[in-house]
């Protein structure tokens, strides 16, 4: 699934073609995605100016100058792509397509159908279901050791669940997670209370620094993300650990191994003599 990076590298491409111009139009080929699509739809979006593009956590806001947003979210698939117009030979994954005052397409595809869109108002936007009671941003001013120590606080789980949790850092998925425990050196089964506030500043930062150079690389591309303009992510070059079961511990002389566990079904990628 895309994570933060992929997500946000995903909206700064669409800003470039989208706010300031007007949706012409919204093909939507099928009813339905993950959810049925909001009815009416079309009505509510065509003719709309967008005003910005912007990520809360995972999720896409397209705001437009009425007062509605469009809320998307990629799925385990999906991806938006441009195009300089509409591409003539449309796929079967191919189920929302927009078009813009300028003849821009984007297209959104998704073969696995776990992505949606949904709409809102933007005055009742933070109590919509998929976006009430996110934690903070990482990469915001809002997010800092103190606030990470205080969502950990009680927290008898590993530190690696706690982090997925959206509620206490909104946006980390599986790969950023098991970096950030790496280059924090913080072993992924410690249970997260236990955490020192000086490791929870020292975590924080390693969760902001892994993202900032995630997002710069333009996300990592893991079976089906690409960027906007079709291209791959590049971050999944300079993984640490994650995928890298069995190799050397990279950039310190420990002389440790990577390992890979299971936490809650999903892979957790860390060094035992870095990690502690």
């Amino acid at each position: 699934m895309p994570e933060l990076p992929e997500v946000e590298t995903v909206c700064r491409g669409l800003a470039t073609v989208l706010e300031g111009r007007r949706i012409a139009r919204l093909e939507l080929r099928r009813p339905d995605l993950r959810f049925p699509l909001p009815p009416g739809l079309a009505d509510k979006i065509e003719g709309r100016a967008v005003t910005s593009v912007r990520r809360r956590a995972k999720f896409i806001l397209i705001t437009l100058d009425d007062g509605g947003v469009l809320i998307g979210h990629l799925g385990m698939s999906g991806r938006m792509v441009i195009g300089e117009s509409q591409k003539k030979d449309l796929g079967p994954h191919d189920h929302v397509i927009f078009t813009t005052d300028r003849g821009i397409s984007i297209c959104y595809n998704d073969a696995r159908r776990f992505g949606f869109f949904d709409y809102a108002r933007i005055e009742t936007l933070g109590s919509h279901p998929m976006l009430v009671g996110l934690g903070p941003e990482p990469l915001s001013n809002a997010f800092s050791g103190p606030v990470l120590a205080a969502g950990l606080k009680g927290r008898k789980s590993p530190i690696k669940a706690v982090l997925l949790d959206q509620r206490v850092v909104a946006g980390l998925g599986n790969i950023y997670v098991s970096e950030s425990l790496y280059w924090a050196g913080i072993d992924p089964m410690r249970q997260a209370a236990s955490l020192s506030g000086a490791e929870a500043d020292r975590l924080a930062t390693s969760v902001r620094e892994v993202l900032t150079r995630a997002v710069a690389a333009g996300g990592s591309s893991l079976r089906d993300y690409v960027q906007t303009s079709g291209e791959l992510g590049y971050f999944q070059h300079q993984w640490a650990v994650y995928g890298k079961e069995g190799e050397p511990c990279p950039n310190c002389d420990c002389g440790g191994v990577i390992r890979r566990i299971v936490q809650s079904n999903r892979s957790t990628f860390y060094c035992p003599a870095r990690q502690k």
